[in-house]
């Protein structure tokens, strides 16, 4: 402490007991308590403090809004917490090329909101986007409901400014998109905090469409929902976003935000398309069509952008409405082709009753990323924890098997790095370790993350990956 002190000042150094019990927890379900948490404000202060735990042997955890939904945040094996929630500056919007160059520590939608004035918006919209970083978004390669046709944050990023292990301070990219030599930028992106640490994003900035169409399909089973998904993009029509919600989650939608969302529907689609005015009620007109083909029971079209606002705000709080339902969740991430939604879905349901469990499901059906919340009671003892984790461990099992994958936007972290050999063979594990090593020799960077730990891992005997 006293060392860190003398190096950034006392103000940007936290040490108090209180103050760390703040850092121990992201939106995960696994805590661990930092040794210290620094707040630094500036490029020199990461490549300062890199540099000081570099040479002292102190592992660093990068942290930004706290939202992330794996443990990335978590110091696992103590170290340094860094925040960069000083770090929220919008450095440059360059709206004639597109582009807008930012700190980590900047909220994903305070970027839109200073792009609206020049007819531009940052695509890549989590759930958490009134909260979620940038840089955090940048560590976990976030997606959300309207990237299906857009692209998830790599595809958004085409520079980087890093600070590695040692304190080097390195540039990756810049506003051109480059496509000769190797795809540094992809690589840093995604890769959570565990090559270095992100301390300059310089993002692609798009049109606001002209116009937005959004309809709410009821239907009365979650196979009559998925069944139309699948029906909707074999027709040619790639919507901004395709979201579904089973009857226990649209629920606590309803009594949290009342978006106006049936409660007796066994599942509901939401499907948003967007673009130029001209042809869109024609496409919207088809997906109605599709949909009733398959068995809509009813379809609501937002009439107007307060509509269209409050069946969004329903989907987009839907993590923070389970509390209506029980005071702890556990959500995982899988990724499935989409043809097999109606059979991975009976599997999420039959984990939960195998294990007691309710499980309520909400996702983006369009590109088949689950986000099963596993329900449970932690008052109830460590037990149910345990027992949320296991019915985790067979959904993401059978993602797997259906050729889809571990994590489509929260990345692997801590919570998953023991079911990397689900997926992953030793030799491609490997290969992923020896770009780490690369980067990081130390091994300081977000220790105890995305890869399998002998200490958290021993209890795991899972098959190689076919």
């Amino acid at each position: 402490m006293r060392g860190l002190a003398q190096l950034l000042g006392p103000s940007k150094v936290l040490g108090a007991r209180a103050d760390l019990l703040m850092y121990e927890y992201d939106g995960a379900v696994d805590t661990a308590t930092p040794d210290a948490v620094v707040l630094p404000e500036s490029t020199a202060d990461v490549s300062a403090l890199a540099r000081y735990c570099h040479e002292h042997a102190v592992p660093i955890v990068p942290r930004g809004a706290g939202t992330g939904l794996s443990g990335g945040a978590i110091p696992v094996e103590g170290g340094v917490v860094v925040s960069f929630a000083r770090m929220a500056r919008i450095i440059e919007i360059d709206a004639a090329n597109m582009r807008a160059v930012v700190q980590p520590g900047v909220i994903n939608l305070h970027l839109s909101t200073a792009a609206a004035p020049h007819g531009l918006h940052f695509v890549p919209d989590p759930s958490s986007q009134k909260a979620c970083t940038l840089g955090g978004n940048v560590a976990e390669n976030s997606g959300g409901p309207h990237t299906l046709s857009y692209g998830v944050t790599t595809n958004h990023v085409t520079g980087l400014e890093i600070v590695l292990s040692d304190g080097e301070v390195v540039r990756l990219g810049g506003k051109a998109v480059e496509d000769e030599g190797y795809d540094l930028v992809g690589t840093f992106v995604g890769s959570e905090g565990t090559l270095g640490l992100v301390t300059e994003i310089t993002v692609k900035l798009v049109p606001l469409p002209e116009d937005k169409r959004t309809l709410m399909a009821a239907f009365e089973t979650m196979d009559a929902a998925s069944e139309t998904v699948s029906a909707i993009i074999a027709a040619g029509i790639v919507p901004s976003a395709i979201e579904m919600m089973d009857q226990l989650a649209t629920e606590a939608v309803e009594a949290a935000v009342h978006a106006g969302y049936p409660l007796d529907a066994g599942g509901i689609l939401l499907v948003e398309v967007d673009g130029p005015r001209d042809g869109l009620d024609d496409v919207r007109q088809r997906i109605e069509s599709i949909c009733r083909e398959h068995g809509a029971r009813s379809i609501r079209i937002a009439a107007t952008a307060l509509e269209r606002e409050r069946l969004w705000a329903g989907r987009k709080g839907a993590f923070a409405a389970m509390g209506r339902l029980s005071p702890d969740y556990y959500v995982q991430d899988g990724v499935i082709p989409r043809t097999r939604l109606p059979e991975i879905l009976r599997v999420v349901k039959a984990a939960g009753e195998r294990h007691h469990l309710r499980v309520a499901n909400v996702f983006h059906a369009g590109d088949g990323n689950l986000h099963p919340l596993i329900l449970f009671d932690l008052r109830d003892g460590p037990e149910e924890l345990e027992r949320a984790k296991a019915a985790g461990l067979e959904i993401l099992t059978a993602c797997v098997e259906a050729g889809g994958s571990l994590t489509g936007e929260h990345g692997i972290g801590m919570e998953k790095n023991c079911y990397m050999p689900l997926q992953f063979a030793a030799p491609d594990l490997a290969a992923m370790r020896r770009i780490k090593d690369a980067f990081d020799p130390a091994g300081l960077m977000n220790p105890g993350k995305v890869f399998p730990t002998p200490s958290r891992c021993r209890e795991f005997a899972l098959p190689a990956a076919r």
